[in-house]
């Protein structure tokens, strides 16, 4: 049987939505600094922030102009975030585009109050993003206070198994960034959250952007399921906000309790998969 070590105390987190201004990484650092402060102010120790947010999400000007457009890992315009991380004593998982290395990623950025402590680079690129960026080739954990949050970008969240593996490696939230857009952008998320939260019973963490980014109308909706699937907080579709939620430990143990699927999933003692064919399918064409 797997175990799974429960956090010993809540986590107060913060998904943020907000207008990004396009191509500008000083002026969204700075919103990303202002709402730092604001979500220590509301008790929270992690605040999380859209897809890209540094830059938008502009893949034109972020292809034609990466030296202004994307950050690099000792990029001192990320410095208002770190200090505004030290002022506040919350962790920032902030999406930005990343150039190392003479490529491009889309990246989740862990940041404290000592700068980037940690990098996710998106796993799952959405089609028009594969001839600009690279695929990231791992997952990523960010430990805060007891808690392992599982990080994911965008199109992540719609493969079951990006959060599977968060969920086998001992996460208790996955927390993802994106860019979800008005039609079937909130259909989706709102499919996609409560089923990686309760397949995996880990709590699932939503930040959207709101207006026009990158061509794209945002929906917002930034939210926090449970892990039971069902939502503990979200945000309207339009304004900038703060959601805030606290994760709880006796959630988390009562929902695996009622729904174990997590801790049983390689204790079934199933036989390796048969392949049918037509006739043992039912199949009569």
């Amino acid at each position: 049987m797997i175990e799974f070590k429960l956090p010993d105390a809540p986590l107060r987190i913060a998904a943020a939505q907000a207008q990004a201004v396009p191509g500008d990484v000083e002026a969204n650092a700075a919103t990303v600094a202002r709402m730092i402060r604001a979500a220590g102010e509301g008790g929270a120790r992690v605040a999380v922030f859209p897809e890209k947010f540094l830059s938008g999400y502009e893949i034109e000007l972020i292809r034609a102009a990466p030296e202004r457009c994307a950050v690099r890992p000792d990029d001192p315009r990320l410095a208002p975030i770190a200090e505004a991380c030290r002022a506040s004593g919350v962790t920032a998982v902030v999406g930005a585009a990343v150039q190392d290395g003479g490529e491009l990623y889309v990246s989740a950025l862990a940041i404290d109050e000592t700068g980037v402590v940690g990098r996710y680079d998106k796993q799952t690129l959405f089609q028009h993003e594969r001839a600009v960026y690279r695929q990231g080739c791992a997952g990523a954990t960010l430990q805060v206070g007891g808690w392992r949050l599982g990080l994911g970008v965008c199109y992540d969240s719609g493969f079951p198994e990006h959060a599977r593996a968060a969920a086998l490696d001992g996460c208790h939230a996955y927390v993802v960034g994106a860019l979800f857009g008005e039609g079937g952008g909130h259909h989706e998320s709102r499919i996609w959250f409560p089923a990686r939260a309760f397949d995996n019973t880990v709590y699932a963490v939503l930040s959207n952007h709101v207006g026009v980014t990158g061509g794209w109308r945002a929906c917002g909706g930034s939210a926090v399921w449970g892990p039971d699937g069902r939502v503990v907080a979200e945000a309207g579709p339009t304004d900038e906000e703060l959601v805030f939620a606290d994760l709880l430990p006796e959630h988390l143990h009562a929902a695996r309790e009622a729904e174990p699927m997590l801790r049983d999933l390689h204790d079934t003692g199933a036989e390796p998969r048969t392949v049918l064919g037509p006739a043992q399918s039912g199949r009569t064409d």
